[in-house]
């Protein structure tokens, strides 16, 4: 339908009246926002939005519990909220997730949209807000700085256990892979070059174990979003909040949505400062340090097939050139690397965007959410695809690794505690120059037997120190 034909309402608020499209939930106010932030062409996140509408329903029925709102408008607010929370009326949140004015665009978006569903329910029409008002009777007792960041919360918290999940299933995979390749000896590598023997296993116990660490630390910090500034009110003060709304509000929430959230113990502080969601970003950035760190060792140890260290086989997924025949590339620790990119910028955004905040009330908490969540949901889906199509299908290259050791120079470490740092550097070098092994120039030089290089050089003892130190003793 075009412009000519559409038929409009028309609405007014403090800056002006306006032209609304007559069959829209949203209102005024919501369409002002929509023209003014037309910034990343989306809509605000499908639990944001479910959030608000959880937090309406739950001040409908905090205020009506405290004496202020008759059961008829509780009623048609809540049986509203719960049709948003349900999934309906979501294409009436027209609002871009980058705003201006510290979320009251999202916050008047779902006044409008739940008071205009309520009117109807009332037998009212579009517009009119003669039986339900967005500000008198949805927002009654709110201010948009207590309900956004509450909600913002309230999403991420919702958000979060799916990326645990895939990280502890990541975790369980790296377990598995470290049993399957304990008796796998290869050569360790610091600083790109060649160290002492390691098991394959040994390895991947290490990526489990940082992954755990990570795990434990996310958990931590998203505790911190349980604290929730609700009946602040604008500043903190609590201007317009009545006294047993105030008390009923959290436990109202927790009714609605179980996620055992509490009252900041000072509000003046959780409307101020949103450190939280630095410390929370910050959890998820260094997991994605940890992750991007483990898909370059995946890469480096699979790199070959023939030119490579060639050590490890990761299932080939896709062609990985479109002039190489043959060629197939390490494409999904290659997408896990991008994904922690993406994570660590988005924890620089959300770290200025806390640092931003002037006095009362920090304004940029919609770039934060938006980045946050992007975060907590890419976090989740590049670890399932690490884990589903590449970690579980890896595969050692056996032979591969034991020539590397066996004609590694790295060796020589053994040799230092039996000969001394210095006649082992002159094998070393010699090694180097000639090519040939370790091993050949100790029984040719005569500074060894081949029963004490035998025992010397079990690539098993070289690899726990308890073994090694029952080999030292025994020769």
């Amino acid at each position: 339908m075009n412009e000519n034909m559409q038929k409009y309402r028309m609405e007014s608020d403090s800056v002006g009246s306006k032209k609304v499209p007559i069959e829209a939930y949203y209102g005024v106010q919501s369409l002002r926002a929509a023209e003014n932030f037309n910034i990343t062409g989306r809509r605000m996140h499908r639990d944001l939005i479910i959030s608000l509408a959880q937090v309406k329903k739950a001040t409908a029925n905090a205020n009506n519990e405290a004496g202020l709102m008759n059961k008829e408008i509780r009623d048609a607010i809540v049986q509203a909220c719960d049709e948003i929370i349900s999934g309906k009326l979501h294409d009436e949140f027209i609002i871009d997730p980058i705003q201006g004015g510290a979320g009251t665009s999202g916050n008047m978006n779902a006044n409008e949209v739940i008071a205009n569903r309520a009117n109807e329910i009332l037998g009212g029409k579009l517009g009119a807000y003669d039986k339900v008002h967005p500000n008198d009777h949805v927002n009654m007792g709110q201010s948009t700085n207590d309900v956004f960041p509450t909600a913002g919360k309230m999403a991420a918290l919702k958000l979060m256990p799916r990326t645990l999940e895939e990280l502890r299933k990541l975790d369980d995979v790296f377990i598995e892979k470290s049993k399957e390749f304990d008796d796998v000896i290869k050569m360790g590598r610091t600083q790109m070059q060649d160290a002492v023997p390691i098991r394959l296993g040994q390895e991947f116990h290490a990526y489990s174990s940082v992954i755990k660490r990570n795990i434990d630390r996310i958990e931590k910090a998203s505790a911190g979003l349980k604290s929730v500034n609700m009946g602040a009110s604008a500043i903190g003060t609590g201007i317009n909040v009545d006294t047993e709304y105030f008390k009923k509000i959290v436990p109202a929430i927790n009714e609605v949505i179980n996620l055992d959230l509490h009252q900041a113990e000072d509000l003046v502080d959780g409307t101020q400062n949103l450190d939280i969601f630095v410390d929370v970003s910050s959890a998820l950035k260094t997991c994605a340090v940890s992750l991007s760190k483990i898909s370059n060792d995946l890469r480096l140890m699979s790199s070959g097939p023939r030119t490579g260290f060639g050590e490890i086989n990761l299932p080939a997924k896709q062609n990985g050139s479109s002039i190489m025949p043959g060629k197939i590339n390490p494409v999904i620790p290659e997408v896990m690397s991008q994904v922690s990119f993406n994570i660590i910028g988005n924890d620089v955004t959300i770290t200025m965007a806390a640092e931003a905040g002037q006095l009362e009330l920090n304004a940029f908490e919609p770039v934060i959410f938006y980045n946050l969540y992007e975060s907590i949901e890419t976090l989740a889906n590049g670890v399932n695809t690490l884990r589903e199509n590449c970690v579980k299908g890896i595969t050692a290259n056996r032979k591969r690794c034991k020539y590397l050791v066996d004609n590694s120079v790295g060796i020589i470490t053994a040799i230092v505690p039996h000969v001394g740092y210095k006649a082992a550097a002159k094998i070393a070098d010699k090694a180097i120059a000639t090519g040939e092994p370790i091993s050949e120039l100790l029984l040719k030089e005569k500074i060894l037997t081949k029963l004490q290089l035998n025992e010397i050089l079990d690539t098993i003892a070289m690899t726990e120190p308890g073994i090694a130190a029952k080999h030292l003793m025994a020769i």
